[in-house]
Formats: structure tokens, C-alpha cells, sequence
């Protein structure tokens, strides 16, 4: 740490990410937005929480504590903060280039009696998920086929089908309706469906559990059928490996796909990726579910800058990782994730304001 730099104006820091900022978002969001977008992802990645007390304290020097948190008040009751501008800006800041893998999940928490429930598509990267879209569901259970289809057609229309390489999804996500509009707009997906799942052989109309289609497997093993079969009235390729569960259980692990069903089971592997991103969403990360928030504009708000925090926290942990790399323990993973790397790195820097990394780090918002 540069002793220099220590008793450096905060707004010198806050000066240098508004410019980051402006030149991303120019007139798309106002000039007291953009200042208040930068300090509130600062303060995030500072606190770590999203607790609006803690987050009021690590916003302006020169204004009261109270003065803050009125004002992220006011942010979260009354902005209409547009998201798909978020989402766009969250795409350009992704560290590879399409077409992805996209990862449909859902995550959700309980404050008092309100269930929070938010259906996620994520881009899967190197052990890690950048959520890009999501859709709060004031609700509890699971998404229905019109909410997964609304936001696979947003993704779409505003990145491009051309985009998607595959999607990966688990077993909630499986229906007719799904399934037929992810053939009907040849979206590759390898989704897993439950083992018991009927399914009928098109060449003889049999209908069989999936499960007794690969009865002889043992584990460790993976097969793909070379025909065609229906699940749930719709045409798909199907694949299984046996493998045992967190109980040591053995199970199958079988995976509808719209085609290349060799390489659904090693595709598939990368759906953990989201669980991974949910993990520092919350607990390992901005502890989201400290929130008292239980409105669900004010928490799609939040969300969405939490998630321009997480990305800018990973693209830095890339960075660190490329100068000074994480050990590798000898289960061959690190010791500390990309993304708790830039975090934990980005804390320090903004704890100390030290200038010269900050501006450094600033670099990893801008798009170009």
C-alpha cells in the first residue's frame, strides 16, 4: 500500500468511477444516478452486505449517515431503474466472448412470511455463473412455463439467438410447452428430468421409465441413445450416467437433450456453475439475504446492482489471478474463489482508498 494515498479525499475516488460510469451509461441515466449507482456497487463491495445502515455508512465523507440512507431510500422506493440497461451492461463486461452457455436456475430465501423468489438465466464461465436476466416471482414453488419462456425471449431479443450455445437447466424445468418451444426455436438445452420419468420409444409406441433404459450402467458409466424418444409429447435425445449422490446413493443422472446427446453429460456438469453464483450472491459474498426488503421492485433493484457488483468483483479476481495465482489445494481447486479474490482485494482498496489500484480496478467496468 502506497502510504501516499491514505488520507486521499473519498471524492476523488468517487470522481473517478463516475467518469467510468458516465461514459458507459452517457445519457441513458441521469448524472445523480450514476453518481449514486457508483457509490452504492463501492459501498457494496466495500461492506459486503446489503444492508442499507452498513451501506449508508460507506457512502459520501462529507454527508451524514442519515442523509445516506434516506437516499437509497428514496433509490429503491422511487427510481424505475431500467434492468435491460443493466443486463446489456452486464453482457458487454463478460470476460468471453459468445455464443454461451446459459444456466436456468432459481433462487430463493423466506424474510418474516414473504417468500422471495427470483427464476435466474446466467452465462456459465470457468467454475462460475454471471447472472444476465431474472424474474422476481412473488410466489413460492416453482417458475411456471410462461415465466421461463418470457425470459428466454427477452434474452433474445436482446442479445441475439445466435448468442446461446446451450442452455442447461435441472429437473424443475421440464414440460411440454417448455420443451416444445425450445425445439420449435432450435435452442440446443441438456436439461435432467427425474429417473422415474415415463417416456415412449416412437418406433413401437412402448412407454418405459427413462431409468430401465439404462439399467445396466454401472457406476461411473454414460450412455446416449442413437434414436429419438418422447418426453413429454415432444421429440428429444436422451443420455444417463450412473453416479452416486451426496448420500452415496447410487442414481441416474439422465439428460434430455434437442441433439449432440454425447455431450450432454459433460455439458451438464457446467450447470453447477449457477449455484456457485447464487453461494456468493449471498452468503460468501453480499449476504443479499439481509435484506428487510420485501417489495418486489425494490428487491429486482437491488438485485440487479448487486449483480454489477459481482461481476466487477470476479473481473478483478481474474486479474489478480493472472499476476499472483491462487494456490491450488490438493484436491486440485483453489483456495478461495475468483470472485471472493477481486472482492476481498476491492474492500482493501476502497477500506484504504488507494487511488492509484482503484483506478486500475475501475478499468475492468468500462466495456470497450
Amino acid at each position: 500500500m502506497t502510504p501516499g494515498y491514505m488520507n486521499t479525499r473519498v471524492e476523488s475516488k468517487n470522481s473517478i468511477l463516475f467518469s467510468t460510469l458516465s461514459q458507459i451509461f452517457g445519457n441513458k441515466m441521469n448524472l445523480a444516478r450514476i453518481k449514486f449507482f457508483g457509490l452504492f456497487i463501492c459501498a457494496l463491495c466495500r461492506v459486503q452486505t446489503v444492508c442499507f445502515e452498513k451501506l449508508a455508512v460507506s457512502f459520501d465523507a462529507d454527508v451524514r449517515v442519515g442523509s445516506s440512507l434516506r437516499r437509497i431510500q428514496r433509490f429503491m422506493s422511487e427510481y424505475l431503474l431500467d434492468t435491460d440497461l443493466i443486463a446489456r451492461f452486464v453482457f458487454a463486461l463478460l470476460p468471453h466472448k459468445p455464443p454461451y452457455r446459459l444456466a436456468l436456475d432459481r433462487t430463493n430465501w423466506k424474510f418474516g412470511t414473504t417468500n422471495i423468489n427470483i427464476l435466474v438465466l446466467a452465462v456459465v464461465y470457468q467454475g462460475v455463473a454471471f447472472p444476465i436476466l431474472f424474474k422476481m416471482m412473488p410466489k413460492f414453488g416453482n417458475s411456471s412455463t410462461s415465466e421461463r419462456i418470457e425470459l428466454m425471449q427477452r434474452y433474445i431479443e436482446l442479445f441475439g439467438i445466435n448468442t446461446i450455445d446451450c442452455l442447461l437447466a435441472d429437473r424443475e424445468f421440464i414440460g411440454s410447452h417448455w420443451l416444445n418451444y425450445l425445439n420449435f426455436n432450435k435452442i440446443r438445452y441438456h436439461i435432467r428430468i427425474r429417473e422415474n420419468f415415463w417416456v415412449v420409444i416412437p418406433k413401437n409406441g412402448h412407454l418405459v421409465k427413462a431409468s430401465w433404459l439404462f439399467n445396466h450402467l454401472k457406476i461411473n458409466q454414460c450412455e446416449f441413445l442413437h434414436g429419438i424418444v418422447y418426453v413429454n409429447r415432444q421429440l428429444c435425445y436422451l443420455s444417463a450416467s450412473k453416479v452416486k449422490n451426496k448420500q452415496g446413493v447410487p442414481e441416474f443422472q439422465i439428460i434430455v437433450s434437442f441433439n449432440k446427446p454425447d455431450e450432454a453429460q459433460s455439458l451438464y456438469k457446467e450447470r453447477w456453475q449457477i449455484e456457485s453464483a447464487f453461494k456468493a450472491l449471498k452468503t460468501s459474498g453480499f449476504n443479499i439475504e439481509d435484506t428487510h426488503l420485501t417489495d418486489i421492485d425494490r428487491i429486482n433493484k437491488l438485485f440487479a446492482l448487486v449483480l454489477v457488483a459481482f461481476i466487477w468483483a470476479y473481473k478483478v479476481g481474474i486479474f489478480l489471478n493472472y499476476l499472483r495465482p491462487i494456490k491450488i489445494k490438493k484436491h486440485g481447486r483453489r483456495a478461495q474463489s475468483l470472485f471472493k479474490y477481486g472482492l476481498t482485494y476491492l474492500s482493501n482498496i476502497l477500506s484504504f482508498n488507494d487511488i492509484d489500484r482503484f483506478i486500475e480496478c475501475c478499468q475492468f467496468l468500462s466495456c470497450t
